[in-house]
């Protein structure tokens, strides 16, 4: 009974279906570990346990996931607090993977579907996460105001971005005869478009467009956030942009953005 308590939980208190599957799977590993109730595993043991998970190479992300799912249990299926007091993983600071201007022209195009092509130009061009641009409804588009109205995203957070002028028409063409309630991008069968094959058109893009970049399909948003700060744009407003809670996730980006370091040359 553990796991449909805790997806009923977290679904009251209003975690994404992504988040509810991560804690999920999990719990079930953890279990599947120990084999006894989790609210009879010691500290010690799951010290040894998230020590295994390192010494298998599991990021820093996925020990603080188990880590966190496992108090989430204790606090909220079994009532009582964690007496787990040591520290979460430290995570790697990692600088994203950015594209140039001339990179992305060349992903873009790279592309010959005008569906897979415009779903890029759009991720990159709104700063759009991969969740986000397959969400994305006609009724969210508003052509006279060139804006899209984001919803529900990371965070139950509502955001506004822009819509890129360049592939205005494009998008007319996308969303002509849909209904207000249709996705943009629809699957072939007329259903959401899902994130793997969102994530699959960036790849195939990718490959095509010859860049050995380890660049994902967030890397467009990475690169929509670097080219607004490069041609002067205030970081307040980019954090706007991005919906980030917090302004030092967005000052992240002027660490690959700084114009005074790019100016620099090597005294070699």
């Amino acid at each position: 009974m553990l796991i449909p308590k805790l997806q009923q939980e977290m679904k009251i208190s209003g975690f994404s279906a992504s988040t509810i599957k991560s804690y999920i799977n999990c719990v079930r590993t953890i279990y599947a570990h120990f084999k006894k109730p989790l609210d009879h595993i010691s500290a010690n043991e799951f010290k040894s346990f998230l020590e295994i998970l390192a010494d298998k190479g599991y990021s820093p992300y996925s020990l603080n996931q188990y880590h966190a799912s496992l108090k989430y249990v204790m606090a909220k299926v079994y009532g009582r607090p964690s007496h787990f007091h040591f520290p979460y993983a430290k995570r790697h600071k990692k600088l994203p993977i950015v594209l140039s201007r001339v990179e992305i022209r060349k992903i873009i195009n790279a592309s010959k579907n005008f569906k897979h092509k415009l779903l890029l130009s759009l991720a990159y061009g709104a700063g759009l996460r991969v969740s986000e641009a397959i969400s994305l409804k006609v009724w969210d588009l508003d052509f006279d105001e060139l804006t899209i109205h984001i919803k529900q995203a990371k965070g139950k957070k509502d955001r506004i971005s822009m819509i890129p002028e360049s592939i205005i028409s494009e998008l007319r063409q996308m969303v002509a005869g849909k209904e207000k309630s249709n996705y943009v991008f629809a699957s072939e069968r007329g259903g959401k478009l899902s994130t793997r094959t969102a994530q699959k058109v960036f790849e195939n893009a990718l490959k095509v467009s010859g860049i050995r970049k380890d660049a994902t399909f967030h890397s467009l948003r990475h690169s929509f956030a670097t080219h607004l700060l490069e041609n002067g744009t205030d970081v307040r407003y980019v954090q706007e942009l991005l919906g980030h809670q917090n302004i030092r996730t967005t000052q992240r980006y002027t660490q690959v953005t700084n114009p005074h370091l790019k100016n620099i040359k090597s005294p070699l």
